[in-house]
């Protein structure tokens, strides 16, 4: 499928023609919902943690003695029942990351590209190197192109004179190519690619 190719300037640069198998794949929300709950899964610090008997100082006595007081048998103040102590079976220390096939982390990224082009929230640029490091600048030439919440993808790396005129500007995310994923695909308003972000994509999903 065809897509037209804009500038910073908002002047037309072309046409860049976009590979159905990556742009143009069925969007089925359940496949976009395996990848974001492993993605998420994956950032989860996992460092909740309570204390077990083991790790609470206190008396290794027993409270009294086993019979003959009339009062339940107790055999550490360290216990669950007594104040200050354990946690039966609480959290502790881990990762929450599991497994996803690599298939289905690529269909979900090919399914997340398609499901912005096929919303009409798909901008590729010519390239996005900047005449002057302004975050002004920047700001008024995405203003034209009526952007407001976006990630951009370049190429291998971001230019490094965008990435700090962009630093600034609210809701505007920059990644290089490799960076790409479904979750802030989907997060953004609207996706901008470079013509070098489409081509490696490309080589990377198909």
């Amino acid at each position: 499928m065809q897509c037209d190719v804009l500038t910073l300037d908002n002047k037309k640069a072309g046409s860049i023609d976009l590979d159905d198998n990556v742009f143009g794949v069925e969007v089925k929300q359940d496949v976009l919902a395996r990848v974001v709950n492993w993605q998420l899964a994956k950032r989860r610090s996992g460092n909740h943690k309570t204390k077990g008997i083991s790790e609470i100082a206190g008396s290794t006595a027993k409270p009294w003695r086993q019979k003959g007081t009339g009062r339940a048998r107790q055999g550490s103040k360290r216990a669950t029942q007594w104040r200050g102590g354990q946690t039966v079976f609480g959290p502790v220390v881990r990762s929450h990351e599991y497994h996803l096939n690599k298939k289905v982390r690529k269909l979900g990224l090919r399914t997340a590209l398609s499901s912005k082009k096929a919303d009409g929230n798909l901008i590729v640029l010519d390239e996005i190197r900047l005449q002057s490091v302004k975050t002004k600048d920047l700001s008024q030439q995405l203003l034209a192109l009526g952007i407001k919440k976006a990630l951009v993808i370049s190429g291998l790396e971001v230019d490094p004179s965008f990435a700090r005129a962009a630093a600034n500007i609210p809701h505007l995310n920059c990644l290089p190519q490799q960076g790409a994923n479904v979750y802030d695909i989907l997060k953004s308003e609207t996706l901008i690619l470079t013509k070098d972000a489409i081509t490696l994509l490309v080589e990377r999903l198909k």
